[in-house]
Formats: structure tokens, sequence, C-alpha cells
């Protein structure tokens, strides 16, 4: 399997997962229960593992089936969350999404659009996708903040879309394709060239979410 090279921006880097760090990983998930329940992903069909050990294995099947790229996001070298490209399409639609968790203590540090930039960047040059999606819930504040700093395009509210924490939730979609990034999605925003009101959402679905 070969192995995708880390990304680094300053002190945040984006690599891809190793079975070590399964207890890293479990740790920081225990420790962050309160911050992170609220929107992690649950299965209607009752609860699920909570081995890290089996969710790396996992993660990294996939990784090896072609159907994602599971990533750890770290600072100053330290592990500060994860970030998954999943559901992987080929062909003509050759798409992606994102999805991502970062530590409490780690918050407010810039690495979330960082190494979501980074990710789309990845998907674009080297897997070669088009489209990249983030479906995020209307109440999680933080993550519409990412959309909005990288100027994803909102492109609708999809309704009882994923079961998060419990029940089935509402999401706001968010997508870019490569046309838009030439120059890539970590450098128009550090130039300050991501437009401002792309990941703008329309009054009427705000208010039916």
């Amino acid at each position: 399997m070969d192995v995708m090279a880390p990304q680094r921006h300053g002190p945040i880097s984006l690599r891809v997962v190793r079975q070590r760090d399964a207890r890293v990983l479990q740790n920081e998930l225990i420790g962050n229960r309160s911050w992170l329940r609220p929107w992690e992903a649950t299965s209607p069909d009752g609860p699920v593992s909570f081995d890290m050990r089996i969710g790396v294995r996992r993660l990294l099947q996939q990784y090896r089936d072609g159907t994602g790229v599971p990533f750890v996001m770290e600072y100053d070298g330290e592990i500060a969350g994860q970030l998954n490209v999943w559901g992987v399409a080929r062909g003509s639609l050759a798409s992606a999404t994102i999805g991502y968790w970062v530590s409490e203590r780690f918050a407010g540090r810039g690495i979330t659009p960082t190494a979501v930039a980074m990710a789309t960047d990845i998907a674009f040059r080297e897997m070669m996708l088009h489209r990249m999606e983030i479906c995020i819930r209307p109440e999680n504040h933080a993550s519409l903040r990412v959309v909005e700093k990288l100027g994803f395009r909102y492109e609708g509210l999809r309704r009882r879309y994923i079961h998060i924490n419990g029940d089935w939730r509402d999401h706001y979609a968010f997508a870019l394709v490569r046309e838009e990034v030439p120059e890539g999605v970590l450098t128009r925003w550090v130039e300050g060239r991501a437009p401002q009101d792309a990941a703008a959402i329309p009054p009427a679905d705000r208010l039916h979410a």
C-alpha cells in the first residue's frame, strides 16, 4: 500500500493514520465526549464499537480498497483530531466527502480549515477527483465557519440526512469542484481570495432546517 506523503502548513500537518495511532485517538475521543457527542455519527441499529483499534483497521482497509483516505491532523507533531475523505466514487462522478473532528484543547488554532484545504487539494491533485462535498448540521457553527473561510459553495438543505447523536439530522451541503480552485484551496484561502459569500445559506433554508 503506497502511503501519501504528509502535508504541512506551519505547525499543522495532515498524514495518513497509522495503526499505532489508535490508542492516542481513543484517549482523545474519550476525553472529548461532551465536546464531540453532538456531532458524532451514530447507527440507527444501536450502539457500535468504540474500539479505535478496530476503527483504524477498517479505515486502513478502506484506504487499501480505494474508497477512502483516513488522515490524522497534527499540531506541532501532536495528534489533534481526525479527517476522513470517504465515499470516494470514481468514473463519471469522481467525488468524495470530508468528515472530521478536532479535540477541544486544539480548537481555535486554524487546524480544521487548514486540514480541510490540504485534504481537498490532495483529492483534486493526487486522487484526480472532481468534486469534494462537506455536509454540516445547521447547529454546528464552528464547522459552518470552516466552509465560509474556505469558500465552499452552498448547495442545499438535506433533510434527515445522517444519523447523528441518536437521530436523523438535517444537514447543509457544501461543495467545490476542481475548476473552481485551479490554484488550490489552501493557496486561495491563505492569499485571501476565497469568495466570502459562497457558503451563504438562503433564509428559507435557515428557516426550515
